[in-house]
Parts: C-alpha cells; structure tokens; sequence
C-alpha cells in the first residue's frame, strides 16, 4: 500500500466541525438520520468487515507495519472520521482492522473507551506516530497497555487538551510524561487506577514554566491504601497551586477545604520536606499574593472559562457531561474574581465582615466538586462560593455519632443554602428518610437540572411528589432508596374513576429526560412487597408530564405498574404544565427488572410508534418465555432494531 499524504484541514471544514459538534446528535441519542452523509456513514459502517477493510483484514494486517496508509477513508475530514468512528464503537463494529484504516491524522478526538480490549502497544504506536494533533482522547478501561507503553505513547501527543486514563495501568511516571510532553492539557482523568496514589498526582503541579494550568481533574478511587492525611494534604496542595482548577473530584476534597479554611498549615510540615515541597503555608501566601494582586489589576479570570469553552466544542463530543458542565459554567457565569470584587463578597463566601479575615480567605474557583462530606459544607461554602455542581456524602464512616447530626435537615438546608440559586448538579449520599431531604431539595430545587439520591429510606408516605414539585427543571432524576422495612403489603384498592381535576393538579417534570428508581432488593428475594401501592400518582406525574422521556428505569418498585401505565396511556388527565404531547413517545431505553408488570402491558411498548431500543424485562416474573418469544416475533414484523433482556 502506498504511503499516506498529510492532510490539511480546511478553515471553512474546521468551522462546519465546530457545529456538527455542537448541534448534532450521536449513536447513543438515537436519533434518526439527519442528513444525506450520516445515512452514508451508518451504511459504511454496516459495511465494515465485508467491504471496507476486507481486502486489509485478509492480505496486510499482520504481515506489515505501516507507518501511514492511502486507504478508502484517507481523504475524509476529521470531523467526519471521528463520527464514524463513534457510530462503529456504538455498535460495536469498531475492530482492530478498521482502526488501523481510521487512524489517520485528520483526527482531532479519539475515544476507545467503549472497546477498551482492542487498545495494545501496537496500538499505541500507531496512534503516536499517525495521530500526533490529537486533541482529546480517551482509553478507560485500557488494561492492556503498562505505564511505559503510555509514556511513550503521551511523548508524541503535545497538542493534547484532553485525556482520560480512567482504570488504567497508569503510575506517576505516566503523570510525569503528562506534565513535562502535553502542555495544553486542561482535563484530566485518571479515576480507578490502582498504581496511582495521591501525591503523585502533585507532580503535575511540577509542570514547565509557561504550559496552560489544569481546568478539570477526576481521581476517584485511587490510592486505596493512602493514608487520610496524605489525601487531604495532596488535594490542599491541588487546591493552592491550580489557580484555573475548577472541577475537582476526588476523595478527600471537603476537608482539604476544611484544613485550608482552619490555616493549621502546621500538619504539612513532615508531608512538605519528605518530597521536597514548599511548605503548605507558603503555597498558601502566595496564593493569597497573587489573588491580591489580580484584584489590584482588575484581572477577569472568567475570559479564560469563556474562551476554553469555546476551544472545547472541536475536541469534546456534543451532549457529554463535560460538555453539560460548560454549558452550567457559561450560564453561572466567570469566576469570582470578575463577578464581586474581593472586599464586597457577601455571606456566600464567608468573607464580608472584619478587615482581617477578608485579608486570610482564599477564594477558589471551583463550580464542580466531588469528594464533600457533610461535616466540612460550610468550609466548602467559604472557600468555593461558585459551585453549581456537587457530590456530597452525609454518612460519615469514621464517626457513627455524627450520623443523627448528618441527618438533619435543618443543618442540610443550611449548608446547601449557600449555593442556592445557582446548584445545577447535586449528588448525596444519605442514610436517612427521604421526607427529611424535602425542606433541602426546596431550597436549591428551583435550579437543579440533575439529582442523584443514594442510600435514602422510606416509610408508608413516600414523599415522591414533594421532590417533583421542588425540582421542577430536573433533566435527569435518580433515586435508590430502600422501601419500607415492614414486609406488610398494602390491601390492595379496587379501581375506581380517577379523578380527573385531582390529577391535573399534581406537578410534573416536563424537561425530563432520564429517571431511575431503583428500590434495594435482597437477592433472595423474588419479588418486593407490594407495600408503597399509593405511588401509583407519582409515578403517572412522572411518565405522563414527561414528554421528552428517553431513558426509564423502575426497579424492584413495590407497587403494580399496570394500573400505573393504563392511566398514562388511556387517560386524558395531565399534570399541572404538561405540553401538548402525547407521553412515552421518545423513549429509548426502559429497564422494569423485577418488576410487576403484564405482557399485556409491555406489548403496548413495543407495537406503539416510539424510538425504543432495549427493553429489560429481567425478573419479571409475570412474564414467561413464551411472553418473551411471541414480543420478539411482533419485533421482526415490524421491522425494529429493539433488544429484549429476560430471565
């Protein structure tokens, strides 16, 4: 095969990338064609193995090294490359012959997450020496590859902004060839690598003079035989030295800002001089120099949030959660050096008050943080006054007396209140009943768009409708909460008329898009209890006030699902706000594992005129095989692309 020839990108294609990016829509929405080229694509990639790279599979593969190829896809644009790309590794066609052909230098984003088996060292090589501009990659879950293979491979991508290592081999040598070969990079992800601990990820702090300082670092569950001092201390030096850090996910997150808010600088003393560091105590005053001295200047730390967004539509894909939290970050606005003055912070950031303590506060600028237990909310709240993304957890393991304090929800309210108004993304960890997060979900529910509840209980009374109706914006909803303990039944009611006027009145969520209720099950158990049957009018405010539904998952709900669907369906009622839509009709993916629900029913799902594309049925014991086979023969009538889960 000849050799490839370099090509060059067009302004005017780069521009056209920038919007496709930005506007169109991918594998994973499943969305219809939208155009001419996308059905081209989808061909292309039916076509893969048989046609495309037959001829390459069979007779070159594994007798040559190519260092380029002239293949069939060599004159392609980047963008439409990485699109391709995309649709294969959706449907799981992406193989090691087509990404030998797809691997050119074009490409701008590469992402192999979704076939982490197919990422070796001669991959890597490959990669190193045909795709030198990229910009974004992505190889979690790559265990095939050690930490020289990367250190070699991230010497040859200078131009990288972002990469993802997540549950990889990687150690700190490979965050010292992060440091010293990729000094654009602003997104880091290094999350679920065991050889990491850390401190080393200080040594990206120890980056060359004049390389752009990090925006987003993600690394969680690393370092799981660190010592608690040796973390805290690592994400306050994290916290000093990365004036442009703005999203932060690591354990240990929260009591760094209690420790940097306490000034007992005094316990990073032995940390400090073992690795050679400056002392935690001069990190902190130059910090503090320098924030005084972009006040002085009047510097606008949000123009550079505002122009790594606009870098981050050509390299970051359309619709990811990266991509949803610079969207929040545009809407929030820049960082608190533009927006309040230093000597005008009000409460939110705990600095208004004496002349002394405005003089001793650091102002981070952190909008997204994770790794905040309950205790340390209010430290949180004065150092980082920003945020509108958050993960809390309030059950602190090392303290079981604190749980009761934890679990208060006066004292939540308190601490989420500082954020109020401008929460976008919230995450708990509760341990208690759900009633008790109401009066918290009211406080900062009115601008949430996603929320994510974890480990919270409930009695008879679920109040599922009170969260609703404190969340109206949600986009994305989900609970794991475990039922009543009582393995009593409700007597179950006889159908009666629904009232319509009395339905009408209940909120909805009408931008909701993905919801999750996942009640806990012991894996003995068969089937739940049929104890919370009174959810049956949340659930239909749930399904029918939301039109735009795409993703619904009822696990284990301890409550009969067809009455639940039939009023969805049948009924002409809506909640307060409902569009003018009919319900159900954009979903895609619907999971009702263990749940109680007739073929009758499910059948309704699959004839009507939807976009679904997986249906989980697992343990759904109402529904035998004979259910399963009759729903895939209506399936292949109709002609639908449509995977149906039971057993």
């Amino acid at each position: 095969m000849p050799l490839f020839r370099q090509f060059e990108t067009k302004p005017e294609k780069e521009r056209v990338r920038k919007r496709r990016r930005k506007h169109g829509t991918n594998e994973e929405d499943g969305e219809y064609p939208s155009s001419l080229m996308r059905m081209c694509l989808l061909s292309v990639a039916e076509n893969m193995k048989e046609v495309w790279v037959k001829d390459y599979a069979q007779n070159y593969i594994d007798q040559y090294f190519f260092r380029y190829i002239m293949g069939p896809f060599s004159l392609l644009p980047g963008d439409i490359l990485e699109e391709l790309v995309c649709i294969l590794s959706s449907r799981n066609l992406l193989t090691r012959a087509a990404l030998h052909l797809l691997l050119l230098p074009q490409l701008r984003a590469l992402s192999l997450s979704a076939c982490p088996n197919l990422v070796n060292s001669n991959l890597c090589t490959l990669i190193g020496t045909r795709c030198q501009s990229l910009q974004s990659l992505d190889l979690s879950d790559a265990t095939n590859i050690s930490a020289p293979v990367l250190c070699e491979l991230l010497g040859s991508l200078p131009s990288l902004r972002s990469l993802s290592l997540a549950g990889t081999l990687s150690d700190r040598r490979v965050l010292m060839a992060v440091a010293q070969h990729c000094p654009r990079l602003r997104h880091l992800d290094v999350s679920r690598c065991l050889h990491l601990t850390p401190p080393d990820l200080l040594s990206i702090v120890q980056r060359p003079e004049g390389t752009r300082l990090l925006f987003s670092i993600r690394a969680l569950d690393i370092g799981l035989e660190e010592s608690e001092a040796a973390v805290v201390l690592s994400v306050a030096y994290l916290l000093l030295t990365q004036p442009s850090l703005q999203r932060l996910a690591m354990e240990g997150l929260g009591r760094a800002c209690n420790l940097i808010a306490s000034k007992e600088f005094w316990v990073a003393e032995d940390f400090a001089s073992r690795r050679g560091m400056a002392s935690l105590r001069d990190v902190w005053a130059e910090r503090m120099q320098e924030n005084e001295r972009k006040g002085a200047e009047g510097t606008e730390m949000g123009h550079e949030n505002f122009s790594f967004a606009e870098e981050k539509d050509e390299w970051f894909p359309a619709g990811s959660e990266d991509d949803e939290i610079i969207r929040d970050e545009e809407r929030v606005g820049g960082g608190r050096e533009k927006d309040v003055p230093r000597e005008k912070t009000d409460e939110r950031g705990g600095v208004q008050g004496q002349s002394d303590e405005k003089e001793n506060v650091v102002i981070l600028p952190l909008k997204e943080a994770h790794g905040v237990c309950f205790k340390t909310l209010t430290a949180v709240g004065k150092l980082c006054p920003d945020i509108c993304a958050l993960s809390i957890n309030c059950q602190d393991e090392d303290d079981d007396d604190d749980n009761e304090e934890a679990q208060s929800g006066a004292r939540l309210v308190q601490g989420l209140g500082r954020w109020s108004g401008q929460l976008r993304n919230l995450s708990m960890r509760f341990p208690g009943p759900l009633s008790e997060l109401i009066p918290a979900a009211q406080s900062v529910g009115s601008t949430l768009t996603s929320l994510t509840l974890e480990g919270v209980k409930t009695n008879r009374d679920c109040p599922l409708m009170e969260l609703i109706k404190a969340c109206p914006k949600l986009t994305s909803l989900v609970i794991l909460i475990e039922p009543p303990t009582s393995h009593q039944e409700e007597e179950e009611e006889e159908e009666e008329a629904n009232d319509e006027d009395e339905l009408s009145r209940l909120s909805c969520l009408p931008q909701l898009r993905c919801v999750t209720l996942n009640f806990a099950l012991d894996e003995q158990q068969m089937r739940p209890f049929m104890s919370l049957r009174h959810l049956k009018g949340a659930l239909w405010a749930l399904l029918r006030g939301s039109v735009l539904l795409e993703k619904l998952s009822l696990i284990a709900v301890p409550c009969p699902l067809d009455p639940v669907f039939r009023l969805v369906l049948d009924h002409n009622a809506k909640p307060l706000g409902t569009p003018d839509s009919p319900p159900l009709m954009r979903l895609k993916h619907v999971n009702l594992n263990r749940s109680d629900i007739s073929v009758e029913t499910v059948s309704r799902f699959v004839t009507a005129d939807n976009r679904l594309s997986t249906l989980d049925l697992s343990g759904c014991w109402a529904i035998s095989l004979r259910d399963i086979t009759n729903l895939q023969n209506k399936v292949k009538k109709r002609r639908c692309n449509l995977h149906i889960a039971w057993n």
